[in-house]
C-alpha cells in the first residue's frame, strides 16, 4: 500500500499508470472509464449541484464535473496530486487531509447531491470504511446518493478468484470491496446497489 509520499512521487505517473492498466483489462484498474463515466452520468442527472469527492486525486473526475458548473469541495492527502488537480478547479475547495481522520469539519457544513469515490476508500480497513459510511450519510441532499468507484466484487469468493489470476501483482495490504458484506453491514442504515463493471472493478451506491 502506498503511503503518502508514495502518492505523491507517483503523482505524476498515476494517470498513465492507470491508463496501462485499463486498456489492457488487468487488475487493478480495468473497467476504470467506464467506472468514472458511470459516475459522473449519475451526478450530472442532479444538476449543478454540490459534490463532495473523497480522494480526488489529480481530478479526472471532478473536473469535469466542475466543467459542468457543479460545485467541487474535496479531501486527498496527497498535496502533489492537489497540485495538479487545482489548477484544473480554481474555485474549488480541495483540502489536504487523510481520510483514517474522518472529514474536516469545514467539509460538513454542506449538504451534496453527490459524493463520490474512486479508487481510494480500499486503503480503509472494513470495519472503518463503515464508520466512514455512516459519518457521510447525514451530508447527502434530499435524494443525494454516494457513488464508490473502486476495486469491487460482488462476493468473496469473486475476490479470491482474482486475486488467483493477479497473484503475481496483488496488492496484500489493501482492503477491497466485498458488496455482499458491506450490504449487510449497512442494511439497517441504508440502501446499496452494486453494478460490476469489470472482472476487478464497479460502482457501488448508498442512499438513505
Amino acid at each position: 500500500m502506498l503511503n503518502k509520499q508514495g502518492f505523491d512521487l507517483w503523482a505524476n505517473d498515476y494517470d498513465q499508470t492507470v491508463q496501462i492498466s485499463e486498456e489492457n483489462n488487468l487488475y487493478p484498474f480495468a473497467g476504470y472509464k467506464g467506472i468514472l463515466n458511470f459516475i459522473f452520468n449519475e451526478a450530472m442527472q442532479k444538476g449543478q449541484s454540490d459534490v463532495l469527492d473523497i480522494g480526488f486525486g489529480t481530478g479526472i473526475l471532478a473536473s469535469k464535473l466542475y466543467e459542468n458548473g457543479h460545485r467541487i469541495n474535496g479531501v486527498d492527502f496527497s498535496p502533489e496530486m492537489i497540485e495538479i488537480a487545482q489548477p484544473k478547479m480554481p474555485e474549488a475547495t480541495l483540502i489536504e487531509w487523510d481520510i483514517a481522520d474522518g472529514l474536516p469539519n469545514l467539509l460538513k457544513e454542506k449538504r451534496y447531491g453527490s459524493i463520490i469515490s474512486t479508487y481510494a476508500l480500499h486503503h480503509l480497513p472494513d470495519g472503518n470504511k463503515i464508520v466512514f459510511f455512516q459519518e457521510l450519510l447525514p451530508l447527502l441532499a434530499d435524494n443525494g446518493k454516494i457513488y464508490i468507484g473502486d476495486i469491487a466484487f460482488r462476493t468473496r469468493e469473486d475476490l479470491e478468484s482474482c486475486r488467483n489470476a493477479s497473484i503475481k501483482y496483488w496488492d496484500e495490504d489493501e482492503f477491497y470491496f466485498v458488496f455482499d458484506e458491506i450490504k449487510v453491514k449497512l442494511k439497517e442504515i441504508a440502501k446499496c446497489e452494486f453494478y460490476p463493471l469489470s472482472h476487478c472493478g464497479g460502482v457501488i451506491v448508498i442512499s438513505r
